[in-house]
């Protein structure tokens, strides 16, 4: 693990670098809506891919680095995106560069490759637990976005998500023109959490990250010329 800065209009943006000593790909990573980078989830994940060559770049989203609970508006949340992929894609240009995150973080990494002007470095987006609507509230839908994302996207749901289980994201996404592939996991929570008579935890986070890194290797490479 290896923090740096990254420069904003808005400020400098807290972020950690997972470097594997050989990497075929770089993720950039960001946090859901409760807790930052530093959550042990999120060192965790990122420390998984990294053990299977994946460079990872996590950080924080302005509201974390100034000890706010309630998250940025959008386009703060977007612009901080942004500046991360920007340093991200002039860092390390040779390899493929995918974005995603845990839940808010996610679902902000798939609003930011359906914008027209999506980073010619992005190659795909992967959402770990997407938000699909407020636990108990599932006529609000936040899919509005998603028929205008033209790359490949990867979407990894615990069967008891309160947020949308794998089946409910593969309608609603359908329905609003988007046909990501989707990952079961097996008994899994908002966080892929198990209970102890389902499975052991430890194989379902390998799991998980087996499927990003297979998923990454399916993306194609940077254009070079």
């Amino acid at each position: 693990m290896q923090p740096f800065d990254i420069a904003s209009p808005a400020g400098e943006i807290r972020a950690t670098l997972y470097a594997p000593p050989q990497a075929r790909h770089t993720l950039v990573l960001a946090h859901g809506a409760g807790a930052g980078q530093g959550h042990p989830w999120m060192r965790a994940r990122a420390g998984d891919l990294a053990d299977r060559g994946v460079r990872v770049v996590t950080f924080d989203f302005p509201y974390i680095t100034s000890g706010r609970k309630a998250p940025d508006r959008t386009p703060v949340l977007l612009a901080t995106w942004r500046a991360v992929v920007a340093h991200a894609a002039a860092s390390w240009p040779q390899e493929a560069l995918a974005i995603g995150g845990k839940s808010m973080g996610g679902r902000m990494a798939t609003m930011l490759v359906a914008e027209d002007d999506v980073p010619a470095a992005v190659r795909g987006c992967v959402a770990m637990g997407y938000p699909l609507h407020p636990p108990g509230k599932p006529d609000q839908l936040r899919v509005a976005h998603l028929a205008a994302i033209r790359m490949p996207l990867l979407v990894i749901q615990g069967d008891r998500d309160p947020f949308g289980g794998p089946d409910d994201i593969r309608r609603e996404f359908a329905a609003a023109g988007a046909h990501p592939e989707v990952v079961d996991v097996p008994h899994g929570g908002h966080g892929f959490e198990v209970r102890k008579r389902d499975a052991p935890q430890a194989e379902v986070y390998t799991r998980v990250a087996e499927t990003v890194v297979r998923w990454l290797d399916t993306l194609p490479v940077a254009d070079l010329g």
